[in-house]
């Protein structure tokens, strides 16, 4: 993805400032809002951020999404800088999710479905530390979730002899945002349709604490056996209730 990038994205591009309002391509949403009482935020990892975004906002509940920079040492790096693999950062996705309508559970059924995270410092073709597959949370409440989540998909590769979860997971509070080219990439006009993921093909079941919202149509629209399945979907968020 990087040199195709280096081809046809002005390096100068600036990023996305507290000063700047983006309405999000799809939601229509402001992509920077801040979580009400009713919401809650977390960051993912899984690869390239253009199809992980795509991902997490066509779920029903998901307020708002943005792309970004997260989990390394460098104050408002930009692309170039995070490609170098010199500012720790990984490319992540923002979910924002109304809790009366998605649960953590379901964002982290996607998370651990739609990538590889027996991957270490890659995802598909893509490599380097900036696609390690992360969880980013700044709520200390869902720690236990999500550690709960990533041993179960544990259990579940271990009965297809797959490999060990390489998932960086930690609490931050610092989260940049991505240059605006890449904010909901998928969606814009003339965009390249890329994805790296290679989704491992195994389901996340019932863990300890997973309080399920989605029903099971929802994810008859995320076909892991097929390949870059999430590319051939349309934009449109799923709605919950057929």
């Amino acid at each position: 993805m990087f040199e195709f990038l280096k081809n046809i994205m002005n390096t100068k591009e600036p990023a996305l400032t507290n000063d700047i309002n983006l309405v999000h391509r799809v939601l229509k949403t402001d992509i920077k809002k801040l979580p009400n009482p009713e919401e809650d935020e977390i960051i993912f990892g899984c690869g390239c951020f253009w199809g992980a975004e795509k991902c997490f906002w066509k779920l029903p509940g998901v307020v708002t999404t943005s792309v970004g920079y997260a989990g390394g040492n460098k104050m408002n790096p930009t692309y170039y800088e995070v490609c170098s693999g010199l500012t720790g950062h990984s490319e992540v996705v923002r979910v924002i999710w109304n809790k009366s309508e998605i649960d953590l559970s379901d964002l982290l059924k996607m998370f651990w479905e739609c990538h590889d995270p027996t991957q270490k410092n890659r995802q598909g073709n893509d490599m380097g530390t900036q696609y390690r597959s992360a969880i980013y949370f700044k709520n200390e409440n869902n720690k236990k979730l999500i550690l709960a989540s990533k041993e179960q998909y544990q259990y579940e590769l271990n009965k297809k002899n797959l490999g060990l979860i390489e998932t960086e997971i930690k609490m931050i509070d610092t989260y940049f945002y991505a240059e605006q080219y890449h904010q909901q990439y998928l969606a814009s006009p003339g965009s390249r349709q890329y994805c790296s993921a290679s989704p491992t093909k195994v389901k996340l079941k019932d863990f300890a604490g997973s309080n399920y919202k989605l029903n099971a149509h929802v994810w008859e629209n995320f076909d892991w056996e097929v390949d870059k399945c999430v590319l051939r979907s349309d934009n449109n968020p799923i709605k919950n209730y057929i």
